[in-house]
């Protein structure tokens, strides 16, 4: 009897600590956060390699002095075309915009917090008119107008977000912000036929642009190794025709990482960026 008494209240004891065991078990599991659904997750992944580029152009006074560097070259290229060239054809420098003239790290500052990627919230962005200008870009640009030059903004922003475009561009006392001279993307993001327009009632002494598609088409749709190859091409361009601005956030660059399949899943997209790094084996 006693031990039969036993076992009952130990068969209960028993029932007991598995309902609290697997019940809190299933409150546990509807109590995990949105975020932590696997396919989130990869996206947030993926974003937080965003995090130091977006930093670094942000926060590092590197970053402002490369701009300023670059601007200040830009002038030293102008002046030496005004000094040595006695064309009558009037003088034009064209430049990108995004990442050239006006920064957007804060968009891309927005899809790390957002945990979400581009272009989710690009055009509320550029509607917003609240990008800042890169160090040395305005003074550089007005001195180009003040000098007789032109300047034409070319750039692949789509034609419906022209208008604040300009308006950023014009709040920020840029010279020539108006739709004769900001040529937005229309049916193709291949700047060349926009830069042929500019060419044909100008001398184009100058190009400046945070992506290699800035310059010329023979750099587009290519691989890692071909574009190092078209580089090394052109390697007399740099510094005289062609400025560069660094971009560590995103471009050409990266699509040339997954070979131009933008529509890889995030956890894919990483794969091939950490596939892409030349590692130091350290004799393993």
């Amino acid at each position: 009897m006693k031990r039969r008494f036993t076992s009952k209240y130990l068969i209960l004891f028993l029932v007991g600590i598995t309902i609290a065991v697997f019940g809190g078990c299933t409150q546990q599991q509807e109590e995990i956060p949105k975020e932590n659904n696997p396919a989130e997750y990869k996206l947030k992944d993926l974003n937080e390699q965003l995090v130091m580029g977006t930093l670094w152009y942000q926060t590092a006074a590197e970053m402002r002095a490369l701009s300023y560097q670059a601007f200040n070259m830009a002038k030293l290229i102008f002046d030496n075309d005004l000094k040595n060239n006695t064309s009558r054809e009037k003088r034009a420098v064209i430049v990108d915009v995004d990442e050239t003239v006006l920064d957007n790290s804060p968009y891309e500052a927005y899809l790390v917090g957002k945990n979400i990627s581009y272009p989710k919230g690009w055009d509320d962005w550029v509607n917003s008119a609240q990008a800042k200008a890169l160090p040395g870009a305005i003074d550089f640009l007005n001195y180009v107008v003040d000098n007789g030059g032109d300047v034409f903004y070319i750039t692949n922003r789509k034609s419906h977000l022209e208008e604040a475009t300009v308006k950023n561009l014009k709040d920020l006392k840029f010279p020539q912000a108006d739709s004769e001279h900001v040529l937005t993307r229309t049916d193709t993001s291949d700047k060349e036929p926009r830069r042929k327009v500019v060419d044909q009632n100008h001398r184009i002494i100058l190009l400046m642009g945070d992506n290699l598609n800035d310059f010329k088409n023979a750099f587009a749709d290519k691989r890692i190794q071909e574009r190092f190859d078209v580089v090394d091409q052109y390697k007399s361009k740099f510094g005289g025709e062609f400025i560069l601005l660094p971009n560590p956030m995103y471009g050409e660059w990266e699509g040339a990482v997954y070979d131009y399949n933008w529509d890889r899943s995030p956890e894919a997209k990483s794969k091939a960026r950490k596939e892409n790094l030349k590692q130091w084996k350290n004799n393993e």
